[in-house]
């Protein structure tokens, strides 16, 4: 069972994911925000996050990553996002801007986030 913080201002996917994840057996924790995901980091060392982009400010999950790298942070973080569909850009995995394992765009099935969550956490970076 690995612990997993979702930090995402939207409560609803923060609910969803909890509710896919916990039946996958994980323990699922979240945050609302990056100032509390930054907290809850510290508080429950997770093994996983997934982190929504844009929150209070619209670079916030990239910024909180950023912040997470540079402090040692080497566990896996996947960003759920629906930014591609809000701009229509599409952007990737680039270590020294977008510092995460994997992506997935919003909304996703549980199948999807199930299998992702397991690649990462088996150490299958996401490209």
């Amino acid at each position: 069972m690995a612990k997993v913080l979702v930090v995402d201002d939207d409560p609803d996917m923060v609910e969803a994911c909890r509710l896919v994840l916990e039946g996958a057996g994980h323990q699922v924790f979240g945050a609302p925000s990056r100032d509390e995901g930054m907290k809850a980091v510290k508080a429950h060392n997770p093994d996983l996050l997934i982190l929504d982009v844009m929150m209070a400010q619209p670079d916030d999950g990239i910024a909180m990553a950023q912040d997470l790298r540079r402090q040692g942070f080497r566990k896996p973080i996947l960003m759920l996002t629906s930014i591609g569909k809000v701009t229509g850009l599409e952007y990737g995995q680039q270590e020294s801007v977008v510092p995460v394992d994997d992506f997935v765009e919003k909304p996703t099935d549980a199948a999807t986030l199930v299998a992702k969550v397991k690649a990462l956490l088996a150490g299958q970076r996401g490209g």
